[in-house]
């Protein structure tokens, strides 16, 4: 609870701010060049996961995100940000937001009602350094590792400090310590001590180099390298590999005994995009264990998961035998058309478990475009369909389905 005061430091600046508008009595202007940025996003969503003994989900919610910032006491670079979410589901509850909260008779949607902050920070950017504390909203690289989960309609916030720098030509460099998170579930996580490391160099277009180091405390530590790049070759190809591993946590938080990692990930992607026509082709694996081996699975509890393994959330968590996903991708994309995507996701496990290692396969499919006469609105629908698997766990079919409205302001 201490650490949270360091996100709410921001607040009563902010408050304090627009209530005497933006100026102090002495002349000094506390909050100036103020500018105000928002989205409201209505959703319905259905889940359905056959032969569990559970209803149907069916949820209407909508996300309400407010965002004010501006210059903070004329200093030059000194800059405050405060910023509210919010997500109402109107009285519909005919879905279980988690495990223990709504209705658990029916299908799990993770979108709880509620509200929270999820901007309270103050930053300072001197020449190309930037010094940040308080809470913000976080993404790294793909979200692979660290992201905020931005399908979710409760966005996860982190609570950090960090200095980023760019002094370098083409090389950005970061050091994070995070002390707290919230969003996604509802829940608020303090004292979780854990830092972030992070470099990219950009040698060329064709070839960006990503170094990091992600040192969740009691959890793991995650050290991995990416190879990115984009190659005009008559089709606009895109690629990615990359390779990480996991040890035993270097930080712990509280007196429990530090848990045990020794996992590995491989991610390989080539994607192309020949006059608006898409392709690609992705093969992702998590390592597991065989119970035997003294192995763990890898995961990442602070990815942005619903980008990976499947639009149906069945990979949110790492099988213990591990997770191999080969898919491929074909879409369209064009002004004034929008984006659709197909995606095919043949799931199976690194390590056999129980003797099997098939996790099912599953389609989904997705279009977005912006409504027309309306600035800065867009439509979404989207379908996930997994068929079930043989391992223990993953032998249940499931089936959701996404319409969206998405403005931001």
């Amino acid at each position: 609870m201490k650490r949270l005061l360091l996100s709410m430091a921001a607040v009563p600046l902010m408050v304090g701010g627009l209530s005497v508008s933006a100026s102090a009595n002495d002349g000094v202007n506390i909050l100036n060049d103020v500018k105000v940025k928002g989205q409201i996003r209505p959703r319905y969503e259905y889940a359905n996961v056959k032969s569990n003994g559970k209803d149907k989900a069916n949820a209407f919610t909508a996300r309400t995100h407010l965002v004010v910032s501006g210059g903070l006491l004329e200093v030059d670079g000194l800059t405050a940000t405060i910023g509210l979410q919010g997500v109402n589901n109107f009285g519909y509850t005919d879905y279980a937001p988690a495990n223990t909260k709504g209705n658990v008779a029916y299908d799990k949607i993770l979108d709880p009602q509620g509200a929270m902050l999820s901007e309270a920070s103050v930053d300072y950017t001197m020449g190309k350094t930037a010094l940040h504390v308080g809470r913000s909203q976080v993404n790294l690289d793909n979200q692979r590792f660290i992201g905020t989960v931005g399908w979710r309609q409760m966005e996860r916030s982190y609570d950090t400090v960090y200095a980023a720098n760019s002094s370098v030509e083409n090389l950005s460099l970061l050091a994070a310590y995070v002390y707290g998170f919230a969003g996604v579930s509802g829940t608020t996580t303090t004292d979780t001590n854990s830092v972030l490391l992070h470099a990219n160099y950009k040698v060329m277009d064709e070839l960006s180099v990503t170094g990091y180091g992600y040192l969740l405390s009691s959890i793991h530590d995650t050290y991995g390298l990416a190879l990115t790049g984009k190659v005009n070759a008559g089709a606009k190809l895109s690629y990615r590999a990359e390779y990480a591993v996991q040890k035993d946590a270097s930080l712990q938080t509280g007196s429990a005994a530090k848990p045990k990692a020794d996992a590995n990930y491989l991610n390989l992607d080539l994607g192309a995009n020949i006059s608006g026509i898409l392709a690609g082709a992705n093969y992702e694996v998590l390592s597991g264990t065989n119970g035997t081996d003294g192995k763990t699975a890898f995961t990442t509890p602070l990815a942005t998961g619903h980008k990976f393994n499947g639009w149906a959330d069945k990979f949110l968590n790492t099988p213990a035998g591990g997770l191999q996903d080969a898919n491929i991708r074909v879409g369209y994309k064009a002004k004034g058309f929008g984006k659709v995507l197909a995606v095919y996701h043949s799931f199976s496990a690194a390590e056999k478990m129980g003797g099997e290692d098939d996790l099912g396969t599953e389609i989904d499919a997705v279009y977005v475009n912006a409504i027309p006469g309306f600035k800065n609105l867009k439509g979404l629908a989207k379908f996930a369909s997994y068929s079930k698997g043989k391992v223990a766990g993953y032998t249940n079919d499931v089936t959701k389905a996404w319409l969206q409205l998405d403005y931001k302001f």
